[in-house]
């Protein structure tokens, strides 16, 4: 009895203690860090590729700015709103069209009355 006691006490004694956080992270920012350790685990053979790509394409890329670069540059500062153009179409020659999209077809105004159809006394000024 005197040990069931005693043992008691002990484990009562130690619960503030262990209720107590840690000195150093919460159990939030160690939870989030093997979060994110495993995220880049498994992110990395993907990174791997991505990089041998860019290592690939990245000196044909270069060379295609330097040639490109100054005539995508001048056709920017022609163009001033995108959103009025249709997707690029590439025809069968090789030739690339870029259709501006049709207008909104804007209703006719009314046509002025017609004399017989004014009031009398009814003038028409010009403003």
């Amino acid at each position: 009895m005197k040990h069931l006691v005693l043992t008691v006490s002990l484990a009562l004694a130690a619960l503030p203690a262990a209720a107590q956080e840690p000195q150093g992270k919460s159990l939030m920012e160690q939870g989030a860090e093997l979060f994110f350790e495993g995220l880049r685990q498994e992110l990395e053979p993907a990174l791997e590729d991505l990089r041998d790509l860019a290592d690939q394409f990245g000196p044909a890329m270069q060379s295609f700015l330097q040639e490109m670069g100054p005539a995508l540059a001048e056709l920017a500062a022609q163009v001033q709103d995108w959103s009025a153009y249709e997707a690029p179409e590439m025809l069968p020659n090789g030739d690339i069209i870029i259709r501006k999209k049709p207008q909104p077809s804007v209703p006719d105004s009314p046509a002025p009355k017609a004399e017989e159809d004014r009031p009398e006394g009814e003038d028409v000024t010009d403003i």
